[in-house]
């Protein structure tokens, strides 16, 4: 090989340096690649009791561990020599538009987190083009949320309380701001245990102790944020003060039935869809009973835990609901590819809850924004990458559910029988 001394022309294009970036929040979120890459920027911006109030899940956890496992144990089946230049991630979904196939999950408390909150959510997704729900624990009234996302689509997650009228009063004012569906939630007839709130000692508001005030000391912003902010409250319920699981049981109604579901279905004009269903059987008889879609959902883990993965049941509920009912599906997801995974079994939907919440509270609007970002990339490149170059393209030939242990016992028996 021929030497020669280096030329400084060569040398100089060798030499390209990037530019600084002096904007600490921009240079933090632009550096997060992935959902986990969030998660890890938030736990370091956000004081324990708020992080673990989202991070964690009920008990031993294991509902949560299981359902991210379930989308970590896919196969892939790629299409060959088949061209995906142009990606196309839009579809409809309860009778509107979606620029993508999942919409921001309601989310309690969501002000705890980052003083945006639900402000950010909204307004990122509106700017996306994908719907935002609004919970009935959440800390921005419905009004507010309207205001933030005045063109887009929002939707509104309904609790049943012991106060009927308390229900119905918000799904009036739901109706009236113009939010186009309802979810009305059923797996949380009572709260589930979440030992890292009690462990915590996390309440609403925050109480401050020797243990919370170490914590946050190396988070100054944060309490500067929380501070000098409007006061933390619901914005639609007047209980406050308690540990979550004490708001949760003074709150709602262990008696909520089918009679609840009939009449909230008379009061709101728009699209009507349950959340929190768990077995094939209560999915049959929901949409014979009129629905207009279902949730498969264990609730993040955080209520009944070793409850059944939802994107295990997925194709079970799929083969005997899918084609009269919107199916969707939340629980676990923290990629893309977890959505695009979910669409091809058959579901039309997904939300995302914790990963929302990982960009809120590493960067506030902006980290919203990130996390759309991230999501949306990684679906885009996932289906490009199977030879596909719409949502409707996606089957379940393109992807193997691969577990980790068998389902035995009455509710295995009951789908094989079906």
């Amino acid at each position: 090989m021929q030497r020669q001394f280096p030329r400084p022309a060569e040398l100089l294009e060798l030499m390209q340096f990037k530019k600084p970036e002096f904007n600490g929040k921009k240079r933090r979120l632009d550096s997060a690649l992935t959902i986990a890459d969030l998660r890890k920027v938030a736990k370091r911006r956000t004081p324990a009791a708020a992080f673990d109030y989202t991070d964690g899940a009920a008990e031993g956890e294991l509902s949560m561990m299981r359902a991210r496992q379930a989308f970590e144990d896919i196969e892939w089946h790629p299409d060959i020599l088949r061209p995906a230049e142009h990606v196309d991630t839009s579809t409809q979904v309860l009778g509107g538009s979606s620029a993508m196939p999942f919409a921001i999950a309601p989310t309690g408390f969501t002000r705890l987190m980052q003083t945006e909150g639900e402000i950010a959510g909204a307004g990122a997704a509106g700017a996306a083009g994908i719907p935002f729900t609004l919970s009935t624990l959440g800390t921005t009234s419905i009004e507010g949320v309207k205001a933030a996302n005045p063109e887009g689509r929002n939707w509104f997650q309904l609790y049943v309380m012991r106060d009927r009228e308390i229900s119905y009063g918000l799904v009036e004012r739901a109706a009236a701001a113009g939010f186009d569906t309802l979810m009305f939630t059923v797996d949380t007839p009572i709260a589930g245990y979440r030992m890292r709130d009690t462990r915590n000692g996390f309440s609403i508001p925050p109480q401050l102790s020797p243990g919370v005030i170490l914590n946050a000391l190396p988070r100054p912003w944060w309490w500067i944020d929380f501070l000098t902010t409007p006061k933390l409250e619901f914005a639609s319920l007047n209980t406050t003060g308690g540990t979550v699981g004490e708001l949760l049981n003074s709150a709602m109604d262990p008696t909520i039935s089918y009679e609840d579901l009939d009449i909230i279905r008379e009061l709101w004009p728009g699209k009507i869809v349950v959340k929190g269903v768990q077995n094939v059987a209560d999915s049959v008889k929901l949409i014979d009973r009129g629905v207009d879609g279902i949730v498969l959902s264990n609730h993040g883990g955080r209520q009944l835990d070793r409850a059944p993965v939802p994107f295990h049941l997925l194709p079970q509920v799929v083969r005997e609901v899918g084609k009269d009912a919107t199916v969707m599906v939340d629980t676990g997801i923290m990629n893309g590819a977890d959505i695009v995974a979910s669409v091809a079994l058959g579901a039309k939907f997904a939300l995302i809850g914790r990963a929302y919440l990982y960009g809120l509270m590493a960067g506030g609007r902006e980290g919203v924004d990130r996390t759309i970002a991230i999501l949306r990339s990684e679906i885009v490149r996932t289906m490009a990458l199977l030879g596909v170059s719409s949502l409707d393209e996606l089957e379940p030939r393109h992807v193997t559910q691969l577990h980790r242990f068998m389902r035995e016992g009455a509710q295995a028996q009951a789908d094989a029988g079906r």
